[in-house]
């Protein structure tokens, strides 16, 4: 069987979502799914080793690589939301966003026991905030960070350096660009 070359299912929207930038769309990826299965499959198989317990992944689209994962793997998943979207008591991050701004994140406080580990997906890794925010915050509930992985990763703006700052993890991305 021949492997499916996932980069076949990424589109590349120039100037988009301001001049200059070159946007990553996984739409076409998520719409095939021989390529969804494959994308999740390969993450399955690098979380496999790490003794993962749960699952997390920031809103929305770490809600759309996280989840199957999960699912696959037969572990729960936890979604860090954006603020204001979890109805019990939650503990928070804020980080900067790439095309400027503050966003915070929230994760159910609750959700993480200590001791368990924690594999963070999302479908794009940029700056790194994002992922750093969630893993802030599953730090201060105790969990351990088992690893990080991304459908996509945008060498260019050193993201991985950013998360690596707060500790080495294993790190997987299908994918760079």
């Amino acid at each position: 069987m021949t492997k499916i070359d996932l980069h076949d299912y990424v589109a590349s929207v120039q100037d988009y979502p301001e001049p200059g930038v070159t946007f990553r769309d996984i739409s076409p990826l998520m719409g095939d799914g021989k390529a969804y299965k494959e994308a999740i499959n390969q993450i399955v198989d690098f979380a496999e080793h790490l003794d993962v317990d749960l699952i997390a992944g920031p809103e929305s689209r770490g809600f759309i690589v996280g989840s199957p994962l999960a699912y696959s793997m037969g572990i729960g998943f936890v979604p860090a939301r954006k603020v204001g979207k979890l109805p019990r008591k939650a503990v928070s991050a804020s980080y900067t966003l790439e095309y400027g701004g503050v966003n915070t994140l929230e994760i159910h406080e609750d959700a993480i026991k200590p001791g368990q580990r924690v594999l963070i997906v999302d479908d794009l890794l940029a700056t790194g905030g994002t992922i750093n925010a969630t893993r802030q915050i599953i730090e201060e509930l105790g969990g351990v960070v088992a690893g990080v992985a991304f459908i996509i990763e945008l060498e260019d703006l050193h993201g991985r350096e950013k998360i690596m700052e707060a500790g080495e993890v294993p790190f997987l991305a299908l994918m760079e660009y």
